[in-house]
């Protein structure tokens, strides 16, 4: 029997989030210079998730899409490594990092494979 549907984790394992918001952070960096490399802030956004949805999964907030999560995180870490997030359009830039993410080498020949 051929299956109907193929269920499995996208973040992570098909997609790379370290490598792609370190290096949007790192461009952001070129032109708003920091004493903190972007593979540290990029691993401190990414914890910061888990502890952002925690109020919304209990009803303790309201829902909120993952976008302003992710710019709240933002200003939070900006605060704490001291950087500068420049004007709103590049502050809006660096929230999307979380859409732009690069995909493992195998992930396109790999999903392919499962047709």
């Amino acid at each position: 029997m051929k299956p109907k549907a193929l269920l499995f984790d996208v973040f992570g394992t098909v997609v790379d989030w370290r490598s792609g918001i370190a290096r949007d952070l790192a461009i952001h960096f070129q032109t708003h210079p920091s004493n903190t490399d972007s593979e540290s802030v990029a691993d401190a956004w990414r914890a910061e998730y888990q502890p952002s949805m925690e109020p919304v999964r209990s009803g303790r907030r309201g829902y909120v899409d993952l976008d302003t999560l992710h710019a709240e995180n933002l200003v939070k870490l900006s605060k704490e490594f001291e950087f500068d997030l420049g004007d709103e359009n590049q502050t809006n830039w660096l929230t999307k990092a979380w859409h732009r993410l690069p995909c493992w080498p195998d992930s396109v020949s790999g999903i392919e494979r499962l047709k």
